[in-house]
């Protein structure tokens, strides 16, 4: 829905802010969300599993396990008790990464008051189970509005206060149509504004958690390519038929093409593909490089969500008839022991198409079979 210009200055007096939002989750990004949450003027509480880096919060207003050097503002409180964070809460923000969600949920029921909204900000969908982490958290957590947010958000320039914007989405009931200052997400996002954080709002879930799952096994992509050699045309390529394929997938589960081209997938999609200090993307360099997966990030076993979608992306795609063939390379090597350089140049050499899809083109590529294996080797 459109407001008129006239109207906007009213309709953002006129909403409600919560007041008083609990975090879930310590980590880096968990952290610089309580901190924008923090500099909005909200009440924040955090969840974390560590009694030290809590008492280092709530001591020093910093984070130096996840967020070195960086000066939090002051009045975070933190605690590894589940039912202090959320006993006053009118907002949740879980903040866990995407294998954790089901389990935070459950933990958080007994404690949650009735009709607290809870926003996820991790992207990922279910392994084994193909549910996007909306439908498992509504699931656990039946009495309480679900929604996600989502954006081109590293957390270290997030908590420096840097210019960042998200996407807030939420479904959207018709007395929020009639009424939208007073939907879910407005609230939400009025509650995190601030000078340098700037909400969207959005009622399309679907296309927000699928842009934020997807663009992380795209973001492997674009890294393998950049690690074995390939510069930019190859990366530009990556990004703009990866996002072919997140819209194609958010439009076979009922959410809207658009929306992936907004934040929450392009801006998502073109950050986490243009940067090492995505996990997303530092993977796929080594990995490119030659280095096993043992191997990378020097051997300590670090988290790469990316890696986890790989799994949950093409069995849900599978299984509901979507070809998505960039995710479908990266899992092959992830998962299937397939070389990567063969694979991706398999990908290139898949039969030429129209990019309008109503021109229903296909054309057999002039090379099959015989250009699999053919890159030509990149300049030192």
């Amino acid at each position: 829905m459109t407001i008129p210009l006239d109207d906007r200055q009213s309709v953002i007096d006129e909403t409600r802010p919560y007041h008083t939002i609990a975090v879930i989750g310590g980590g880096a990004w968990g952290t610089a969300l309580a901190a924008v949450a923090k500099r909005a003027g909200r009440n924040v509480t955090m969840w974390a599993r560590d009694a030290d880096l809590c008492t280092t919060i709530n001591d020093t207003a910093l984070n130096e396990k996840y967020l070195p050097n960086i000066a939090l503002p002051e009045g975070i409180r933190a605690t590894t008790d589940m039912g202090e964070a959320l006993a006053d809460a009118d907002a949740v923000m879980i903040v866990t990464p995407s294998r954790t969600i089901r389990r935070i949920c459950r933990a958080m029921a007994p404690h949650l008051k009735d009709g607290v909204p809870v926003a996820l900000c991790a992207k990922g969908i279910e392994t084994g189970t193909g549910r996007l982490l909306a439908d498992v958290a509504a699931e656990e957590l039946p009495r309480h509005p679900v929604g996600a947010i989502s954006g081109p958000t590293f957390a270290h320039e997030t908590a420096m206060a840097y210019p960042t914007a998200v996407t807030v989405a939420f479904p959207f009931s018709h007395e929020d149509r009639i009424s939208p200052r007073d939907s879910t997400a407005a609230r939400f996002a009025v509650s995190l504004t601030s000078e340098a954080f700037r909400p969207y709002i959005s009622d399309d879930l679907i296309g927000v958690e699928i842009g934020g799952a997807v663009k992380n096994v795209i973001a492997i992509a674009c890294g393998m390519m950049t690690g074995a050699g390939f510069a930019e045309n190859t990366r530009a390529a990556l990004i703009a038929r990866g996002m072919d394929e997140m819209k194609t997938l958010a439009e076979a589960l009922g959410g809207r093409r658009e929306t992936v081209t907004g934040l929450s997938g392009a801006g998502d999609l073109t950050l986490t593909c243009s940067s090492q200090t995505s996990r997303n993307m530092s993977l796929g360099i080594q990995l490119g490089q030659g280095i096993e997966r043992e191997d990378c990030f020097e051997g300590r076993p670090v988290v790469v969500e990316g890696e986890i979608n790989s799994v949950s992306v093409m069995d849900l795609a599978r299984r509901i008839g979507v070809s998505m063939p960039i995710c479908e390379a990266v899992h092959r090597v992830l998962h299937e022991g397939a070389g990567l350089r063969e694979t991706f140049a398999d990908l290139w050499a898949q039969p030429i198409m129209a990019e309008p899809k109503a021109l229903e083109i296909t054309i057999d590529h002039p090379l099959q079979p015989n250009s699999v294996g053919r890159f030509k080797e990149p300049a030192a």
